[in-house]
């Protein structure tokens, strides 16, 4: 049996790679994957000789498709119309090909939304409508799917269940350790930027940790970390890391994070690290209420990030000096929750 996969893959996103390398570790062993990949020698090299398809190469994907028994798509926030309206256009219409061929299609770990055009709305009711299976990472996704009395799961991201690797190179590094990851976006200006930074350097000063500086997706967010570097010489260091189960490992013994990145949270508190979260989405916004999560909303509509430097270090200090707000029954719970999608896929291929 083969199953095409799509998502946003190939396009050097650390968490999209995390929810691929998810998606292949929960697959059933009887599934031949065919990723829809932005760039094919990453994805065969990251996800261990994986088959891969030029995601924009339509004759291809067509191809593929002819082929396969099913299509799973997922995951992650791909339904959406914030960063682009053209992504509902792609993911719906790949569906609905899939629909018109006959084969099994399985919405997987979905995060749907912000769909702000009737259009976009539309065509994302059509594409979950009549799935033989559907799975969704949060509870808004759920009502939204709810009000379209589609059938779901819903289960935590399947990030945390993804199995992680040690990466040894960092136990040569000093201890305490503290990971920034930030990501680019409007609602983070230069003039946070550099708050941000004046309060990072207050809060090494205070508790002489070794800031591990993750630029997830590099293409976007190296000239932020690169931004911050050099005002913390000798105390700090940049760290790349393509391979998302490595990213994850990274996470080990790291004391607290503080990250805009959703799957940056997820791995954190996954490896029992305290958590830090600045939002500028939805998604994180959610995260942080379902997991009593400190942090700070960029986006204006929770708690905004301070003016004051000060006050942004005393948070992260307060933050530091605190034992774990999420316990280890708690991250176990989340951890099992989510083979949930697992069980979904195992059910949905046997179908008849």
């Amino acid at each position: 049996m083969r199953a095409v996969i799509c998502g946003y893959y190939g396009k050097g996103n650390g968490g999209d790679e995390a929810l691929l390398a998810s998606l292949l570790q929960m697959l059933p062993t009887e599934i031949t994957p065919v990723v829809l990949s932005g760039n094919l020698a990453e994805t065969h090299t990251l996800q261990q000789g994986v088959e891969a398809v030029e995601r924009m190469q339509a004759g291809a994907v067509l191809q593929a498709l002819r082929r396969a028994d099913v299509l799973i798509w997922g995951g992650g926030s791909l339904m959406q119309d914030a960063t682009s309206w053209v992504s509902p256009l792609y993911y719906g219409g790949l569906m609905g090909v899939a629909k018109q061929l006959g084969l099994k299609t399985i919405a997987w770990a979905q995060g749907i939304g912000p769909l702000k055009r009737p259009l976009t709305r539309w065509i994302a009711q059509q594409a979950f409508t009549d799935c033989t299976a559907v799975s969704v990472r949060d509870r808004a996704s759920a009502h939204l799917l709810s009000t379209w009395q589609i059938p779901f799961t819903l289960a935590p991201d399947p990030v945390w269940a993804l199995n992680s690797i040690p990466v040894p190179e960092l136990e040569q590094l000093p201890t305490p350790r503290v990971v920034v990851a930030l990501r680019a976006h409007p609602s983070l200006t230069p003039k946070r930027l550099s708050t941000f930074t004046q309060a990072l350097v207050h809060f090494q000063q205070v508790t002489q940790a070794y800031m591990l500086l993750v630029p997830f997706q590099p293409a976007q967010d190296l000239p932020i970390v690169q931004t911050i570097q050099p005002h913390l010489p000798q105390v700090s260091q940049i760290v790349t890391l393509p391979n998302p189960q490595a990213l994850k490992g990274l996470f080990r013994g790291v004391k607290m994070t503080i990250a805009m990145r959703y799957h940056g949270l997820i791995m954190a508190a996954a490896e029992g690290s305290r958590c830090f979260a600045l939002s500028y989405d939805p998604k994180v916004s959610q995260l942080m209420d379902e997991l009593g999560m400190p942090g700070w909303d960029l986006a204006g509509v929770g708690t905004p990030l301070p003016d004051d430097p000060d006050a942004i270090s005393r948070a992260w200090i307060e933050c530091y000096e605190q034992d774990n707000l999420i316990s280890g029954e708690q991250i176990q719970s989340l951890i099992d929750r989510a083979l949930l999608h697992q069980e979904l896929l195992a059910k949905a291929v046997s179908l008849h």
